[in-house]
């Protein structure tokens, strides 16, 4: 009852946010902030419990990529929006770019970062090991890393792009529902959802799917325009708030529900989730520019890049090919993490040309060099992608507590 009750709790916390956002009320912006943002916050809560009660009838894999696709909504609805704006105006092109690679960068530079401090604090542990199904988000992040190197080149993002980047996350989505499930060891509230009676137990996890999915794209858009309403009265640049302030608040779901799984002692769950919705950032939300924007403008042209996001995309690329390198040893240390937020945190404070160069030539000579000493890395992850693609499909995977 206890457990119930606490969902519950969660779930009513959220209806202010969507009861003021569906009625048009405003209390002003600190407080419409405050409440959008209360309503992310408590749906991250009923996205952890859900995912974890959903291992029950599918793979880890395929929950958390669920989830991350779920969490990752709010971006995909602010930068699509900038997108739209873009195809009507062409002054808005820049801001598209800037929030999603922002985005990008944030959830290396910063939530894995996080992840790993909330881990080494709870375990005192200097490495933190991702489990082996893990090798196909890290397989998925390479190819479409490798691809986006391609994009500063042509200076625009085009349909082309979304076709082959869909296609990836598409792929990447086939192998790992293809994962075996195990019987996951569940705590709290998750254990109460896990042991209903199985069609009980589905409609519940869909139901509170539904439910966060719905409070989050609700909130997001008002929650971020409110912080970036914040920062101009307090004489922030509109680029860097565009950039920085919107992603973060967009980015709320993915940091709390990766952290709500450190701090519960599942820090590999968690940095799979940030994994995958990394994957799904540098594939589906990349592709899904150029159709906003083609859209909105009527045509079929790809959204143009001008200097300084060539320059942007480059970094992102750059910071994304680090991030692969260190993990193909399907592990994270604290000097890894702790450089990841170094790297980032020059380029955010120092938001010149010049340094994003430089910080780009120094991720990519990182990358090589790690990519050569960790050679027998690479060729694990290869073949733990290669095992999984050829793997027989599980037989009654939803059947198991059927």
């Amino acid at each position: 009852m206890r457990n119930s009750g606490l969902i519950a709790l969660m779930a009513g916390l959220g209806l202010p946010a969507i009861a003021l956002r569906l009625s048009g009320t405003h209390f002003g912006t600190v407080a419409d902030t405050a409440i959008y943002g209360l309503a992310i916050v408590t749906a991250a809560f009923l996205l952890a419990w859900a995912a974890e009660a959903a291992e029950v009838d599918i793979s880890q894999g395929l929950a958390i990529a669920i989830v991350a696709l779920i969490a990752v909504l709010p971006e995909y609805a602010v930068d699509m929006t900038f997108a739209w704006k873009a195809g009507k105006d062409p002054q808005f092109e820049p801001y598209a770019v800037a929030n999603m690679t922002g985005a990008n960068r944030l959830l290396i530079g910063a939530a894995w970062p996080m992840l790993f401090f909330v881990f080494w604090w709870r375990v005192r542990k200097p490495v933190l090991e991702l489990e082996h199904g893990h090798a196909i988000e890290v397989a998925a992040l390479a190819l479409a890393t490798l691809y986006s190197f391609s994009l500063p080149l042509k200076g625009s993002i085009t349909l082309v792009d979304t076709a082959i980047l869909a296609a990836l996350f598409a792929a990447y989505v086939w192998v790992i529902s293809r994962a075996p499930t195990e019987e996951p060891e569940l705590i709290g509230p998750a254990r109460t959802i896990g042991d209903l009676p199985a069609m009980q137990r589905r409609a519940s996890i869909l139901a509170m799917f539904a439910y966060a999915a719905f409070a989050i794209f609700t909130s997001a858009e008002p929650f971020a325009e409110g912080l970036v309403h914040s920062g101009v009265q307090l004489g922030i640049d509109e680029f860097l708030l565009v950039q920085w302030l919107a992603p973060f608040a967009s980015e709320a779901p993915e940091f709390l529900f990766a952290g709500i799984l450190a701090w519960r002692g599942r820090a590999s769950v968690g940095m799979g989730a940030l994994l995958s919705s990394k994957v799904n950032q540098w594939t589906l939300l990349i592709g899904g520019l150029p159709v906003a924007y083609g859209l909105s403008k009527g045509s079929l042209d790809g959204l143009p890049l001008d200097g300084r996001q060539v320059e942007e995309v480059l970094l992102t690329a750059a910071q994304s090919a680090f991030a692969v390198a260190i993990l193909v040893s399907l592990t994270l240390t604290k000097w890894e993490a702790t450089l990841l937020f170094v790297l980032f945190a020059v380029t955010f404070v120092i938001p010149n040309e010049h340094i994003r160069l430089i910080i780009s030539g120094v991720y990519v000579v990182l990358a090589v060099a790690i990519g050569i000493h960790q050679r027998a890395g690479v060729g694990r992850v290869l073949r733990l992608t290669r095992d999984a693609v050829r793997a027989p499909l599980p037989p009654e995977r939803a059947e198991l507590r059927g």
